[in-house]
């Protein structure tokens, strides 16, 4: 499978000016390959057929600050407020997704993911990790629902955090067990 990856980072700056691996498209390639290879090799997991089947993905992700995701939430959302991650999913539901045979698509799109590096930063001092771990942890969320996963009830919330700590664990970046809340939906 292969990646299509259509990453911004414009408005990623730290702080003491320095970004380092939070702005190389490559690693944020890599890592999103591997997850969705996860999702897509594990029959035991939730993950939508046409995803399984296709040759190329394409997905969006770019980093902003509180300003502009308040703007993406108040305008999607009708909620005006920041909030950390969001994922608009290209297609909703599974009912909605190619179904699998002979026309299964070369390339799937799923989406993207925007996610405000304001509220990452002040979360992961917070949790006293790294920004880089905060940053993998709202990525790999909004991949999920990007993929048709939702946490409307406590059940489909573990469900969801438990497959978020399985692709963390691939990509050598493991989440403390702690139950979060996470408001990334769209």
């Amino acid at each position: 499978m292969e990646l299509d990856l259509a990453f911004d980072s414009k408005a990623l700056t730290l702080n003491d000016g320095a970004t380092g691996e939070l702005v190389d498209e490559g690693i944020w390639a890599g890592e999103l390959s591997l997850w969705i290879e996860t999702m897509r090799m594990d029959p035991s997991i939730s993950c939508p057929s046409c995803l399984r089947m296709a040759d190329e993905v394409s997905l969006g992700l770019r980093f902003t600050d509180d300003a502009t995701i308040r703007e993406l939430n108040g305008a999607w959302r009708q909620r005006d407020e920041s909030t950390d991650v969001l994922s608009f999913a290209n297609l909703d539901g599974e009912s909605n997704w190619p179904s699998a045979g002979s026309h299964e698509p070369a390339c799937v799109e799923l989406g993207d993911i925007v996610i405000s590096l304001d509220t990452a930063a002040r979360q992961a001092e917070e949790h006293q990790h790294s920004l880089g771990h905060e940053l993998r942890w709202l990525v790999s969320h909004g991949l999920l629902h990007l993929l048709g996963w939702d946490h409307p009830d406590d059940a489909s919330l573990q469900a969801m955090l438990s497959q978020q700590e399985r692709l963390l664990e691939n990509g050598g970046s493991v989440q403390s067990h702690c139950v979060r809340t996470v408001d990334a939906e769209l």
